[in-house]
C-alpha cells in the first residue's frame, strides 16, 4: 500500500526483528557512527594546529623533522582522525548500545547506562594522566639518552605515532574499574576472584607498562604499572561494594 508507514528498525520489538531488520539497523547505526566521526574530525582539522602544538609540549623545545613531502598531510590526518573517533566516542558508544540493549533485561539496561558517563570519565583520566604525568619522563628519556653520541633529530610521524599510542592505550586502560563494577553487577565475577588474581595482575601490569611505555627505562614503565595496579585494587573494591549492595537488596525484598 503507497499510504503504509514503514517502522524504523530500531522501533520493532527484537523479537519480531528479521535477519534482514537487524542488518538494516547496523548499516543504519553504522552510517550514523561513520557521520559522526567525519564531523568531529572536521571540527579536528579547523584546530588541528593548537592540537599538534599541545601535543609537542612535553618535546619542551627538542625540533621535530619530516623528510617525506607527504608527512606532515599524514600527520595531520592521522591526528585529527584520532581526535575525531575520540570527541565521537560518547556518540559512538550510544549507537552500540542504542543496538544492543533491546535484547537485555530492565536491569541491565539501567546498569549500563549508569555505567555510560564514567566510562567517558575514566578514560579522559586516563589520557590526561598520560599527558601530564607519563610522557614528560618518558619523552625526556628518550631525546637525552645517548646526546653524547648523536643529536636527536625526530620524525614528526614517529613522534606522533609514540604519543598517540601512549595516550590512547592509558585512555583504555583506566577503564578497569567500570568495566569490572559492571561485570560484577551482572555476577560474572567478584571481589573474591579478583582478589585471587591479585598475583598475576601484578605481573601483568607490568608487561603492559613494558609493551605500552616506549622506553626502556623501568621508572617510566612503573608509572604505568603501578596506577594499572592502583585501578585494580579499586576494582576489587568496588566489586566488593556491589556485592554488599545486591545482598542487601535481596535481604530486604526477601524481608
Amino acid at each position: 500500500m503507497g499510504n503504509q508507514l514503514e517502522i524504523p528498525p530500531e522501533k520493532i520489538s527484537p523479537k519480531k526483528m528479521t535477519i534482514l531488520s537487524h542488518l538494516a539497523e547496523i548499516r543504519t547505526r553504522i552510517f550514523r557512527s561513520v557521520i559522526a566521526i567525519v564531523i568531529t574530525t572536521i571540527a579536528a582539522f579547523i584546530f588541528a594546529d593548537p592540537i599538534l602544538n599541545f601535543l609537542i609540549a612535553p618535546l619542551k623545545g627538542v625540533p621535530l623533522i619530516f623528510v617525506d613531502m607527504t608527512e606532515m598531510i599524514g600527520v595531520y590526518m592521522k591526528v585529527c582522525l584520532t581526535v575525531g573517533i575520540c570527541a565521537a566516542m560518547p556518540y559512538l558508544i550510544y549507537e552500540f548500545l542504542g543496538f544492543v540493549t533491546p535484547a537485555l533485561k530492565a536491569k541491565e539496561k539501567k546498569y549500563i547506562y549508569v555505567a555510560l558517563p564514567f566510562i567517558f570519565i575514566m578514560f579522559v583520566a586516563g589520557v590526561a594522566f598520560s599527558y601530564f604525568v607519563m610522557l614528560p619522563p618518558a619523552v625526556n628519556f628518550l631525546t637525552s639518552f645517548g646526546t653524547n653520541i648523536a643529536s636527536p633529530q625526530i620524525r614528526v610521524s614517529s613522534y606522533y605515532t609514540v604519543v598517540s599510542r601512549v595516550i590512547l592505550a592509558t585512555g583504555i586502560i583506566f577503564e578497569l574499574p567500570v568495566i569490572s563494577t559492571f561485570l560484577a553487577w551482572l555476577g560474572v565475577i567478584t571481589s573474591h576472584w579478583l582478589a585471587g588474581k591479585r598475583k598475576w595482575a601484578v605481573i601483568l601490569a607490568f608487561v603492559v607498562g613494558a609493551i605500552v611505555t616506549p622506553t626502556p627505562d623501568p621508572i617510566n614503565q612503573s608509572l604505568v604499572a603501578l596506577p594499572l595496579i592502583v585501578l585494580y585494587e579499586i576494582s576489587i573494591w568496588l566489586a566488593w561494594l556491589v556485592q554488599r549492595s545486591k545482598a542487601r537488596a535481596k535481604k530486604e525484598s526477601q524481608g
